[in-house]
């Protein structure tokens, strides 16, 4: 059962790294697999957000589609993701932005996963392993040409 917890420091205030991530729409233009991500609903209670997600990940011929519930916490700098629908038996993300100064933060990003099909796991596996290690980096260099 891969699970990943990464902590990555970057030359961003956390505000603006939370902005990045929780612009999910955007993740087709820069995000390593991500081909395609709709909202489904999006739910405002406060200053959260729930959203509803289908997200498209492929790679080479293989491509698959699952639906993620995204509670977006802006006042706590915190993305909870929790898997809804599609090939995992369970799927577990969360983000948080801890300021470290006034235009630094570190980024802490923890996934937990395990496909429900055995054969896609071994298809699929080694693939997502390095994709989801790469995450953090691929947000930084977005916050570098969006906030540069």
């Amino acid at each position: 059962m891969p699970k990943f917890d990464k902590i990555h420091s970057v030359s961003h205030r956390a505000e603006d790294m939370y902005a990045l991530v929780a612009d999910v729409e955007r993740y087709p233009e820069f995000l390593p697999l991500c081909e395609a991500l709709k909202i489904r609903s999006r739910r405002d209670k406060g200053n959260k957000s729930l959203l509803i997600a289908d997200m498209t990940v492929g790679y080479k011929a293989i491509r698959e589609t699952f639906t993620s519930q995204v509670m977006l916490d802006p006042d706590n700098l915190v993305i909870d993701v929790k898997y809804l629908d599609g090939p995992f038996r369970y799927l577990t993300n969360v983000w948080r932005f801890v300021p470290t100064g006034d235009t630094a933060s570190d980024v802490h990003f923890h996934i937990d996963y395990e496909f429900r099909s055995r054969m896609l796991g071994m298809l699929m596996g080694a693939m997502f392993d390095t994709a989801f290690s790469k995450f953090t980096t691929a947000f930084e260099e977005r916050a570098d040409k969006l906030y540069a």
